[in-house]
């Protein structure tokens, strides 16, 4: 038998989940979390082999508990289960170390077929976000380059903070840590997304691991 725990905010995905699965002799339900948090706690107690993950959650998000699993005793194969296919969702999961990527509106058989894939150690990709991968992949390998050049640009302090805002860490929480005002960080924000090409936390983020910022 695969156990599996069923973690989405909506009951009613849960339900249309769990009826599904049931269709499998050789699945098992071992239990529901409608949050990242209670999901922590369930799959501590009930050690389930694969976990269906919703991404967008209350409490705690999907790639919030992905996140946290890294330093879990038990890490169970997590197949991501959602219906937005963005391309930061779908890379910042993989890179979190999901074993799958499902959108919601697969086929039945489909996500059978996943969840025992995943439980024989295989990876698993929706065709779109198969693409998205490649994608990003692609243009990662062109961009490399030239973001290393910025990267070796940035003054000791820029890479400070760029490392930090990659990490996920607020303007608020990056001052308490640099020992920075609030304005002073986000004046270099400002001018570390420039350097970079962006406009936003998440591609300057991006940007950041690509330029190899974080290895």
């Amino acid at each position: 038998m695969i156990s599996v725990l069923l973690v989405d905010d909506d009951p009613m995905v849960r339900t249309g989940l769990r009826m599904i699965l049931a269709a499998d002799p050789e699945l098992r339900v071992v239990g529901e979390a409608a949050d990242g948090t209670e999901a922590l706690r369930l799959i501590g107690e009930l050690t389930p082999d694969v976990v269906l993950l919703d991404i967008r959650m209350p409490v705690l998000d999907g790639l919030g508990v992905l996140e946290r699993l890294g330093a879990a005793s038990h890490r169970p194969r997590v197949l991501v289960l959602t219906t937005f296919n963005t391309d930061d969702y779908v890379l910042r999961a993989l890179r979190q170390q999901a074993q799958g990527f499902l959108l919601k509106d697969a086929d039945p058989a489909d996500l059978l077929a996943a969840i025992r894939a995943m439980q024989r150690g295989e990876p698993v990709l929706s065709p779109a976000v198969t693409s998205t991968v490649i994608a990003a992949a692609t243009a990662s390998e062109q961009a490399a380059p030239a973001l290393r050049e910025v990267a070796d640009s940035l003054t000791e302090r820029e890479r400070e903070i760029a490392v930090l805002l990659a990490q996920g860490l607020t303007n608020a929480q990056i001052g308490t840590r640099l020992h920075l005002s609030l304005a002073t960080v986000k004046a270099h924000l400002t001018r570390l997304f420039v350097k970079l090409g962006t406009d936003n936390r998440v591609s300057a983020a991006m940007a950041i691991r690509d330029a190899g910022l974080l290895d």
